[in-house]
This record gives structure tokens, sequence and C-alpha cells, in this order.
């Protein structure tokens, strides 16, 4: 089954780590998607860019509405995802617990399972 393993990011938690620690998260990434990619569980992944760069676009009184930044009053910001397929969602979890975020205070990640898609057959 499919699972989704989104990151949440904050970036008071991000810009407090050393420089030693942010290398140290981007290395634990490589080696992560080195290692779900060799067992075949993973399907792709993607950074998002951060909510100075992000749109949202909603209904308001029936019109289309288009402003700035994902949601309103809050920090943390949807930073990318993993898109794995694995036997369980104990595996999923599993697989969760290796990315660096999940060792960090203040960082989280939320695995969901994929209950539809469409698009590219991935």
């Amino acid at each position: 089954m499919k699972y989704m393993i989104l990151m949440h990011v904050s970036p008071d938690v991000l810009n407090a780590l050393t420089a030693e620690q942010q290398q140290a998260i981007g290395a634990g990434h490589q080696a992560f998607i080195a290692n779900a990619t060799e067992t075949g569980e993973m399907l792709s992944t993607h950074a998002l860019g951060g909510p100075a760069q992000t749109k949202l676009v909603r209904s308001v009184g029936g019109r289309t509405e288009v402003v700035d930044g994902p949601f309103a009053e809050t920090k943390e910001f949807m930073g990318g995802y993993y898109l794995i397929d694995v036997d369980s969602e104990e595996r999923a979890i599993e697989l969760a617990t290796q990315i660096p975020d999940a060792g960090i205070d203040g960082l989280a990640l939320e695995v969901r399972p994929v209950m539809f898609s469409a698009g590219a057959d991935i």
C-alpha cells in the first residue's frame, strides 16, 4: 500500500540548528532515499518551497481568491514529502523514523495512507 510521509517544517527550529546539524540532515535524507530506493519502497519525493513562495487559492463568498501564504497564523509548513509503497503501516512508520527530522525536537513527520491517486503511474 502506498503511504505519504509528510514533513512538517518549522523555520525557527531549522534556523536554530548549527551548520553541521543542517548538513547532517541533508546527508540523512540522502541516505534514507538511497536505502528506500534500494529496497524498492521509494516511489518519489519532493521538497516544497516555503510560505513566502506559496499562494493559497480558495473560495470566498462564491468567488475564487488568491492570497499569499499556505494558511494564516502558523509558523510550521509542509516542507515536502516522501511517497512510498510498503507492505504495512508498521513498515511506513518504521521508514518515517529513519528520516532525520524524526530525531529533531520541533519537527514532525505525518504518515498517511494514499486512498486514491491519478496522473503519473508511480
